[in-house]
């Protein structure tokens, strides 16, 4: 570009910005900014960087247009920008204060250092352009399927052309054992556009659990349309995946759709993914129901779910465990990534074990609480008591009715459990004492003795303490463990000791008591929650009185219907 004046051919000036938009697809008018910057860059190298220098190329005809800006100031405090009164009206005697004067420059040719300089700015102009342009037509594009170029490999990321942009795939977003060579054709997930300073950065990936989704897509009409919903998706790449279906349509069975005749759409979806095993499982709204599904092939026995922590307990047979581990636990991973459920595995045998020691502890407790004998502790625990205080709460007739039991029996056993408890509090009430948690705390309404002594042993005492407590710190909280997942921290009191929004009304409480809180708000809470439980319930006995309509009218239509031996 050395020695080009900018006196050159107008004609191809607009020819040089025609094909460089046309190359680099950006607005020709991007280009010629570019130029014009380039031009007033070289102009105030050689008039000087003083200069308030301006150019324009016409974007019709070609023609270049340099020129110096002057203002009229009244006291004039940089020469090279501005002109005095008199000189603004030597030169327009209509000149006033803020006239601005426009002073045609020669046209130039560059010099080799100029022209190295306005290719610097051009170029630079034209590749932020270019990537704003790229930026532009990928950012809606995420969650897309798309097919690339293999175009180089560098530090085992794999570059893809895209025809109008370039992405990559890095190593952890490419399937393991999967070679790609460049020339070679590969499809794609677009699972984000970022921008950044050296550009919008196109990040693809095979091992997404989205591209298995978008395959399906591609596969399965149904899926497609919406008539079959994908609901969740679990991928250990290139080795193992599960997905979760749900139908729309009553009479479309989802697993059967995706799976198709002899296989064919699956196997399609497999080949594309280097022979990754993929599970098709139905979803279902039941928690338990899902999970069991989403252990296939193992069997399972039974399931107890635990809501808050977000754990369930999946019991199964010993020979069947293996299974339902899986190579290297893949099979309970994968299960417990596509259900969102933390799943404890364990065997009959074990579980059995379990109950068996919890049998046991409770029958001592009974045994050495209530001075019973170890028959008596043991029918006890047998009919599902946990605690002494179920056993001296429990309704009186309740207890008398179970078998080997009368009045008399349910009575004593009460009035021990009772004397028991009220020992125990004796004990745990003089304790918080001696850890100096306040009466104010322990009288507190919600406060038991042995949360006082729990409270005092973690250095809550007074009702400020108390107060200074958010619901977390009493029933226990989540946060990202080592391995990013979810990890329950338990919090003060024992688990299903307090619900949350009983540990949200105790917090209040407190609050209250410390004078942090007008006690209008508690009464407010109060009756708002009042409200919400009799709407419930009206909405509940709403609902069965329509059931008892509708059964009412089956069973009306039934009795309606002709007896088949009578005449019409």
């Amino acid at each position: 570009m050395s020695n080009v004046g900018v006196s050159a051919n107008r004609l191809e000036i607009l020819q040089i910005a025609n094909a460089v938009a046309s190359e680099k697809q950006i607005d020709k008018s991007i280009v010629l900014e570019a130029m014009e910057e380039a031009i007033q860059k070289a102009a105030r190298s050689r008039y000087g960087q003083e200069h308030d220098i301006r150019v324009e190329i016409d974007a019709n005809s070609g023609e270049t247009k340099i020129w110096r800006v002057l203002t009229v100031a009244e006291e004039v405090e940089d020469p090279a920008h501005q002109l005095t009164l008199a000189e603004g009206q030597d030169r327009d005697p209509d000149a006033e204060i803020g006239t601005v004067f426009k002073e045609e420059l020669p046209q130039f040719e560059f010099g080799r250092v100029a022209a190295q300089t306005a290719k610097q700015v051009i170029t630079g102009k034209v590749r932020e352009a270019e990537r704003d342009r790229q930026y532009e037509e990928f950012k809606d594009r995420e969650g897309e399927v798309i097919n690339g170029i293999v175009k180089r490999v560098e530090y085992n990321n794999v570059i893809v052309d895209l025809g109008r942009g370039e992405g990559v795939i890095r190593r952890n977003d490419q399937l393991p054992r999967e070679a790609l060579n460049p020339g070679e054709r590969v499809r794609v997930l677009l699972y984000r556009v970022s921008r950044e300073m050296k550009g919008p950065q196109l990040f693809l990936s095979r091992a997404h659990p989205n591209f298995m989704i978008a395959l399906f897509a591609q596969e399965v009409p149904e899926v497609y349309e919406g008539v079959i919903e994908i609901k969740a998706c679990a991928r250990d790449p290139g080795s193992r995946a599960k997905i979760a279906v749900l139908s729309n349509d009553s009479s479309i069975d989802p697993v059967g759709a995706c799976v198709g005749m002899r296989g064919a759409r699956v196997q399609a979806v497999v080949s594309e993914l280097q022979g990754e095993k993929i599970d098709i499982i139905p979803w279902s709204e039941d928690d338990a129901t899902f999970i069991v599904n989403a252990l296939q092939p193992a069997e399972v026995s039974k399931v107890v779910i635990d809501e808050e922590e977000e754990r369930v307990e999946v019991v199964v047979e010993d020979s069947q465990f293996p299974l339902a581990i899986g190579r290297r636990g893949q099979n309970v991973r994968l299960a417990s990534q596509l259900t969102g459920w933390q799943i404890d595995l364990t065997t009959e045998a074990q579980d059995s074990e379990r109950r068996q020691k919890d049998f046991a502890e409770r029958t001592s407790l009974f045994m050495t609480a209530m001075d019973a004998d170890e028959m008596l502790a043991q029918l006890l625990a047998s009919e599902g008591f946990e605690t002494i205080e179920e056993i001296a709460y429990v309704d009186l007739e309740e207890f008398a009715a179970i078998e080997g039991f009368d009045e008399a029996v349910a009575q004593e056993l009460q009035t021990r459990a009772s004397e028991y408890l009220e020992l125990l509090a004796a004990e745990q009430d003089a304790k918080r004492k001696e850890l100096g948690v306040t009466d104010e705390v322990a009288y507190l309404e919600g406060v038991t003795p042995a949360m006082a002594v729990t409270f005092g042993e973690d250095g809550i005492k007074t009702i400020d303490d108390l107060a200074g407590l958010v619901p977390d710190d009493l029933i226990g909280w989540k946060e990202p463990g080592p391995n990013g997942k979810p990890q329950w921290q338990p919090g003060l009191l024992a688990k299903g000791e307090m619900s949350r929004d009983e540990a949200e009304l105790f917090v209040l409480r407190s609050r209250v008591a410390a004078g942090w809180v007008e006690p209008s708000v508690l009464e407010e809470e109060l009756a708002r929650r009042h409200a919400e439980l009799e709407a419930e319930e009206a909405a509940l006995e709403g609902n069965i009185e329509e059931f008892d309509a509708a059964i009412a009218e089956l069973e009306g239509g039934e009795d309606a219907k002709p007896d088949p031996g009578s005449e019409s």
